[in-house]
């Protein structure tokens, strides 16, 4: 049997053994490893603290998703996480904060800190806080020789096998097969020490589910969406809490990039009567009007709800239903290898998008060609236009096709690169500079490119694309909750002032751009 012993002792390190010659009083036998003195007997949900190991973290040259993946999977198991912490690869570090956190919690959960390296130094640092030495074991042993293939005590291998003397071994089951997994998890106590590299240490976790899940506590959450701005709805908020007591917890989450919540509520409890009585009051006490569905894929039942809004005999659902008639008789015209839409961002060609969309999977419901999307670059974008560009591209799986310079000069360059273009859907308005006379289709003037021009939307009002959008919750560009009304380059685009307002508490703000009373002042947003 190897065993390490410690050489001598730095200050820090005694420091650490005697916190845990301290906390050891609090902490329960080593015979039950999976124990803890913080899991009350009242019945309150078993608690955990998270451990991320790891300088690579501190120093930002790798991103920490383990801790995400730990709260979530642990909350679906009924445990409360309480603390998580990112600590260095540090030996006397990582000793002081087991020491002090395992007889607080039901579990400590570690990530990081094993392997054959000298930085890897986790299963020395969880025997020094509990003041045992490290021993070879022999289980472990002989799994290294099976995985890496060395026998020599001495190899690098071989310090995976170095663990606590009253470590135990803790075999998962895989989910998938129902196997056992070939290889442990360590813990010592009610300490459980998970590898770093996020794949293994999911799998590890998904296979000892069943070490977590033993209280039978079961979660209950419940979300509200607003569309208010938090501060106006705090007082509310701090009322209903203090009301509830530790019944139910509230969280407020700002959220700055959707277009039709601007605050996300979080209900949990471990009742679900209560956490159902407590939405209904907040829903009660909440401002009239400022709560909102949340549609979090308005792309998959665009089909549905476009012509559900096209049949409803409302004065929109008459403009769709006639831009939708264009739309189809541009297919029935061309394939769809010769249509392409133009799409920059704006408003108008989000709206045609969403229609074009509807229209082709009504169509075509089992189709495998991506939607054809002509953008014709900008200098001097904004940096959220190209945000929502990329975010569009992927929410509709555009094949979309890049180009600069003036209208006529990107045709042209299509022409040459496209050649199997013959048609192009536009998001003109009549109220659009020199587009008063255009036709739903029409060809290119002379001289320019060959195309026939699709317009659906000619007819459409400022307000009819703001309804449009927002009655079928369709994601634009941010800017336009921000006061612009008309978006172009950096250089030529600013906040429309027939927004500007001053709020109660004497802010100048600007109001969204769906909020502008007289549509003809749309394009007071460009300089």
């Amino acid at each position: 049997m190897l065993t390490l012993v410690f050489p001598k002792l730095s200050r820090a390190v005694v420091r650490v053994r005697k916190l845990a010659v301290h906390l050891s009083k609090a902490t329960m036998s080593t015979n039950n490893p999976g124990s803890s003195p913080s899991f009350a007997a009242n019945g309150d949900a078993p608690t955990a603290a998270i451990l991320i190991i790891g300088d690579e973290i501190l120093k930002g040259h790798t991103l920490d998703t383990n801790s995400a993946f730990l709260t979530r999977a642990l909350r679906k198991l009924g445990v409360s996480v309480l603390r998580i912490a990112v600590i260095p690869d540090v030996q006397e570090v990582i000793a002081k904060e087991v020491a002090l956190l395992s007889p607080q919690y039901t579990h400590l959960i570690t990530s990081g800190g094993i392997g054959p390296t000298h930085d890897d130094v986790t299963f020395e640092s969880v025997a020094m806080a509990f003041q045992e030495e490290l021993h070879s074991h022999p289980e472990l042993a002989r799994l290294v020789e099976e995985f890496f293939g060395v026998a020599d005590k001495d190899s690098a291998a071989m310090k995976l096998a170095m663990v606590p003397r009253s470590a135990h071994l803790n075999y998962g089951t895989d989910p998938q097969t129902g196997q056992l997994l070939r290889y442990p998890v360590v813990s010592v106590r009610n300490v459980y020490i998970f590898p770093g590299v996020p794949s293994l240490m999911e799998r590890a976790f998904s296979g000892l589910e069943q070490v977590f899940a033993a209280s039978g506590t079961t979660f209950h959450t419940r979300e509200v969406f607003v569309d208010a701005d938090e501060v106006d709805i705090a007082p509310v908020l701090t009322k209903l809490q203090a009301a509830w007591g530790r019944k139910v917890a509230l969280g407020s989450y700002p959220d700055w990039l959707s277009n039709y919540h601007r605050v996300r509520l979080v209900l949990d409890s471990d009742s679900q009567e209560e956490v159902d009585k407590a939405r209904a009051q907040l829903l009660d006490e909440l401002p009239k009007g400022s709560v909102v569905p949340l549609v979090t894929d308005s792309v998959s039942i665009a089909t549905a709800e476009v012509y559900r809004l096209a049949n409803s005999g409302t004065p929109l659902g008459e403009k769709v239903t006639s831009a939708l008639k264009t739309i189809e008789a541009a297919l029935d015209q061309y394939s769809t290898e010769e249509v392409c839409i133009g799409f920059n961002g704006g408003k108008d060609c989000t709206a045609l998008l969403h229609l074009y969309y509807a229209a082709l999977k009504r169509r075509y419901p089992d189709g495998k060609d991506k939607v054809k999307a002509l953008y014709i670059r900008i200098v001097s974008p904004f940096s959220e236009m190209e945000r929502f560009l990329q975010d569009t591209i992927k929410r509709y799986d555009l094949e979309i096709f890049s180009v600069e310079g003036s209208i006529r000069q990107a045709l042209s360059e299509v022409q040459e690169r496209r050649p199997e273009l013959k048609a192009v859907l536009m998001g003109t308005r009549r109220s659009d500079p020199y587009s008063h006379t255009l036709a739903a289709m029409c060809p290119t003037d002379p001289g320019w490119p060959d195309y026939m021009r699709v317009n659906p939307l000619l007819d459409w009002t400022y307000h009819d694309i703001w309804s449009f959008l927002r009655t079928l919750y369709v994601p634009y560009c941010i800017l336009y909750d921000k006061g612009y009304t008309s978006l172009g380059s950096m250089d030529n685009t600013c906040r429309n002032t027939s927004l500007q307002m001053v709020d109660g508490r004497g802010v100048t703000r600007y109001k969204a751009a769906y909020l502008l009373e007289n549509g003809e002042e749309e394009r007071n947003s460009r300089a």
